[in-house]
């Protein structure tokens, strides 16, 4: 089996190579193909012989994004869907990664996939305009949400924290978020396990 993925410095596209196993993967970094130019990175969905599509892929600057969400836009909802369409085209399974961002954070209960959604920020709202391009087009295709990624590589909650232990004698941190650390290997291991499920039973 062979996967397309796009990305290649982000936590997730590492550990997407990382965790490959007897997978053979084809892997696009941003010099290969850029975001905010969606038909160039459909022709390498168009002409690949992989049997499947993973987007690693993601504008991730949630701050920053109040600023450049028109950007954030492209990178989160128009190319992938794009991306989604050519590969519902072909008949390959194309799996995405998306956010808790696209709900409002309210409530103490862990949000639930059918929950109803609500962004309250610009880096949200273009990650579930993201998840509503790629169910519009429809094909086989998994949305995965994803929260407080870590991982070895880049820059992470985990990694700032171990950082500034190691520096301070004590931390002051905000205590007004609740979320799920989680780890982009295990992220990785999920995405390439429903590839191949999809590859092997395109109707389940």
């Amino acid at each position: 089996m062979k996967v397309l993925i796009f990305g290649k410095t982000g936590q997730l596209a590492q550990e997407l190579v990382a965790q490959a196993g007897d997978i053979t993967v084809e892997v696009r970094g941003r010099q290969d193909a850029d975001f905010t130019a969606p038909e160039e990175c459909v022709r390498w969905v168009e002409t690949t012989d992989a049997d499947a599509i993973i987007n690693a892929v993601a504008y991730t600057a949630v701050d920053q994004a109040e600023a450049e969400e028109d950007r954030a836009h492209a990178i989160n909802a128009t190319t992938p869907t794009r991306l989604a369409e050519a590969a519902a085209q072909r008949g390959l399974p194309f799996i995405h990664v998306s956010t808790d961002y696209v709900f409002d954070g309210s409530g103490s209960d862990p949000f639930q996939p059918d929950d109803p959604t609500g962004p309250l920020g610009a880096y949200g709202r273009t990650k579930l305009a993201g998840e509503n391009g790629i169910r519009a087009v429809g094909g086989n295709y998994a949305i995965l949400r994803t929260s407080w990624v870590f991982s070895a590589h880049g820059q992470n909650f985990v990694k700032t924290m171990l950082r500034l232990g190691a520096e301070r004698p004590a931390l002051n941190i905000v205590a007004d978020q609740i979320g799920g650390p989680t780890p982009a290997r295990d992220i990785a291991r999920a995405c390439l396990s429903i590839a191949r499920a999809l590859t092997n039973d395109p109707g389940m």
